[in-house]
């Protein structure tokens, strides 16, 4: 049973339309998480919850697809559930068109094909380093040994942030994608505040060529970042860059680990490796993110109020059999694979370059050097919703 309070519902809402799902706590997240949300399509392809101040659930991949791109009626400007209106929106994600665009293109170019491939090496290295390490063990707990390594040393290389903080700032960030209540959620942004203050004022005073130097001192035709928009891309930054990865890499883990067909495929074909990457990022869809309706409005016979709020669960998007045919099997030669996973229109995901590279240089390193591997009888994985799916346990053994 959830623990968020539930609030009576609307006039407007069908009581038909009405469920009790708690999208941080409901049965079955803990143990696979994306098994647990595919239950949601035996329902109505829109329902209202009354947990978390109340939201509306999509939960068809043609749905998603439109409230993903229409922000004129679904609008980017609370993307959490529910929303965090007394902190800075982060930014450019919260902003909807015109005023996401300039916000974007401050930090779409550091993550360009090009400034990507000058960090390769460095990536493939890093990887290295880490096998070295994991492999003579025979063993692992996965997530902390790898999946919060790979990604987050090389993130806080980007930002130029001490190595020393990646607990603190790991910490802030699970509490927010993965929190356990409403109090989490304000602990983690407030934390978050308060640290970028710090560097926003260090940056300005010593800029260097960082993403967060570039973000501090970025204008905008001849203004510079208000202090509310600076510290929402510095925050918005920090959360992407510290666990969507992360979760990415463990959640393909554990299906290599649960499938040595799957392992044996690729191992015997590696150019099946970028089509293999897309297949998983849509399988174990990772984020689960709202919109705020703008107006009053019917959509497919579902009444919709200005102020209401939507989740759009990427990982309902995926595993849409209306969308891909048997989605739970992975297919690395399927036809059409236009997944949800970095969303799509002016706020697709910037670092989608980033994160299929790291995700390549795991695959393509860990077959070669660990071919083989298992989770060990007697152990479960833990998994966990919210408004960012993730892998909190993965135990591997080889």
């Amino acid at each position: 049973m959830s623990t968020a309070a539930a609030v009576p519902k609307p006039d407007h809402v069908p009581a038909s339309l009405v469920r009790d799902f708690d999208y941080r706590d409901f049965p079955g997240h803990d143990r696979d998480v994306h098994l647990a949300w595919k239950q949601l399509h035996d329902g109505p392809d829109l329902f209202w919850s009354p947990r978390h101040g109340g939201y509306w659930v999509a939960t068809r991949a043609d749905d998603i697809d439109v409230m993903q791109t229409d922000h004129e009626r679904f609008s980017y400007r609370h993307i959490t559930v529910p929303p965090q209106k007394e902190f800075p929106p982060l930014a450019p994600l919260e902003f909807d068109p015109p005023a996401h665009g300039p916000l974007r293109a401050i930090v779409s170019p550091a993550f360009g094909p090009k400034p990507m491939q000058a960090i390769e090496a460095d990536l493939r290295k890093l990887s290295t380093e880490l096998l070295d390490r994991i492999q003579p063990q025979h063993a692992c707990e996965f997530v902390d040994a790898y999946a919060k390594r790979l990604p987050i040393v090389t993130f806080l290389r980007l930002v130029d942030l001490p190595l020393s903080d990646r607990e603190h700032l790991l910490k802030l960030t699970e509490m927010s994608v993965r929190p356990r209540s409403d109090t989490d959620t304000h602990q983690a942004f407030m934390g978050l505040h308060e640290y970028t203050q710090k560097w926003i004022r260090e940056r300005r005073a010593q800029p260097g060529s960082d993403l967060f130097s570039k973000i501090v001192n970025a204008t905008i035709g001849n203004q510079p970042l208000t202090d509310e928009q600076t510290a929402g891309m510095l925050s918005n930054v920090i959360f992407g860059g510290l666990d969507t990865v992360a979760a990415a890499l463990s959640f393909t883990a554990r299906c290599l680990a649960e499938n040595p067909d799957v392992r044996a495929e690729l191992r015997a074909d590696k150019a099946l490796i970028p089509a293999a990457i897309e297949e998983f990022l849509r399988r174990f869809g990772i984020p689960n993110t709202g919109r705020e309706i703008t107006h009053d409005f019917d959509y497919k016979g579902v009444p919709l109020r200005a102020g209401d709020m939507i989740l759009l669960p990427k990982t309902l998007h995926g595993l849409d059999e209306r969308r891909y045919p048997q989605p739970l099997q992975l297919n690395f030669h399927r036809a059409r694979n236009l997944h949800a996973a970095f969303g799509s229109g002016p706020h697709r995901c910037p670092g989608s370059f980033l994160a299929r590279m790291e995700l390549k240089i795991f695959l393509e390193q860990w077959l070669e050097r660990i071919p083989d591997f298992h989770i060990p009888p007697g152990q479960q994985p833990r998994t966990s919703s919210g408004p960012v799916n993730g892998v909190l346990y993965l135990p591997l053994a080889w």
